[in-house]
């Protein structure tokens, strides 16, 4: 059966992409990010993709327990930790770690049974604003969780960076000494640096003056595992990325139509010339954004043509003109190499992460192994930082 509206994963791109970070980080243990279904490509199945990973990080407590079910053993950081005594309960029935952001938490994980126990990270807010404890207050928190009889030893310590895509906003450097100042005598392991930490930030990687740590360092890759960069004006290529997800369909059908026709809903298109339609089953009920205008890239059978008219729920109309060769059932790429995941997310106005976590559940998703010669750069090129 042809397939149509199918996420085509490339499980070596994302090894790939691991080998990448982790060259870049070297000393660093990895955490890979894989919440939101990993950001559109599958939970589960990247999460077999990642067995060498030294923990794996989702959203939300359903999401671990769905990990363990599928018998995935890896360490699992629950980012948002636990919203309720229920949810505490299931991270420790499955061996999840979590997040500790709210003072509440000290009292679900009081009330879990001593023979449970579940581990811990204490978040401190550095200047997210959104989730943690003020860094002031690490040490009244570190000596309240050592009395929770439920949780693990070896309590760690961890952040979030809020700007850390602008290399030239200094709000990065500032919530690591922030953080540093925190820390004071802390001596267990620490995590600061997502994806654009890791691309852009060195300062957030290695002990220093101002990042004085005594254990180890746990960085979180999430957008660069699957090929995407997270830094404006910057392509996945640039810091050897290679794109893990191709979000392809099937021509379903190619009709020419006289010059004044138009095409789609409201008749927002009219042919400027005699002109080659082809119908694409996909749309904004697969994921692909409705917003998209005419002009957007698609690509035919390794033609780049464009979108004309609007996106509907289920097909959209490209003008296939100067693509003669072009017949139905024909494979045609969404966004992938060519055209990449940034630049469609440029055109709807958006980010790379929302195009790929819009992804439906109609979309099917198919695992491939492509080990054709990629450049391989020696490392990362960051670009200038501020020190």
């Amino acid at each position: 059966m042809t397939e149509t509206a199918v996420a085509v994963i490339n499980a070596s791109a994302i090894r790939h992409n691991l080998e990448q970070i982790k060259s870049t980080a070297a000393g660093c243990r990895i955490m890979a990010v894989i919440k939101a279904n990993a950001y559109g490509h599958g939970l589960i199945q990247v999460a077999r993709i990642l067995p060498d990973v030294d923990a794996l990080a989702v959203a939300r407590v359903e999401e671990g327990a769905s990990l363990r079910v599928a018998g995935i053993g890896q360490p699992i950081l629950v980012l948002e930790g636990c919203a309720d005594f229920a949810e505490a309960e299931l991270a420790a029935e499955h061996n999840l770690d979590l997040v500790v952001h709210e003072r509440s938490h000290f009292e679900m994980l009081d009330a879990l049974p001593n023979e449970q126990s579940v581990g811990a990270w204490l978040k401190l807010d550095t200047g997210m604003g959104r989730l943690g404890f003020d860094a002031e207050s690490l040490d009244s928190c570190l000596k309240r969780i050592k009395v929770c009889a439920a949780v693990k030893p070896d309590v760690r310590v961890m952040t979030h960076l809020a700007c850390a895509d602008d290399p030239n906003d200094r709000t990065t450097l500032e919530q690591v000494r922030s953080f540093g100042a925190a820390l004071g005598d802390f001596t267990g392991d620490v995590s600061i640096a997502n994806s654009a930490g890791v691309l852009l930030w060195p300062q957030t990687l290695t002990p220093s003056a101002m990042l004085d740590y005594k254990g180890e360092n746990w960085v979180r890759p999430g957008l660069a595992l699957y090929g995407a960069s997270p830094v404006p004006g910057r392509s996945a290529r640039d810091f050897g990325l290679e794109p893990a997800m191709s979000f392809e369909s099937r021509l379903i059908a190619i009709r020419t139509i006289l010059k004044g026709a138009r095409v789609g809903y409201g008749a927002t298109w009219q042919a400027d010339r005699e002109t080659v339609v082809g119908v694409v089953a996909v749309g904004y009920g697969d994921g692909y954004p409705r917003h998209l205008e005419t002009g957007t890239p698609v690509v035919v059978n390794g033609h780049r043509v464009r979108l004309v008219g609007r996106v509907s729920m289920d097909m959209i109309t490209v003008d296939l003109t100067d693509v003669p060769a072009a017949d139905v059932g024909d494979r045609v790429v969404l966004w992938g190499s060519n055209p990449s995941v940034e630049e469609i997310a440029a055109r709807a106005g958006t980010i790379s992460y929302e195009v790929m976590c819009g992804l439906s559940q109609r979309t099917k998703h198919r695992i491939v192994e492509d080990k054709k010669s990629r450049s391989r750069p020696a490392g990362i090129s960051r670009g200038k930082t501020p020190s």
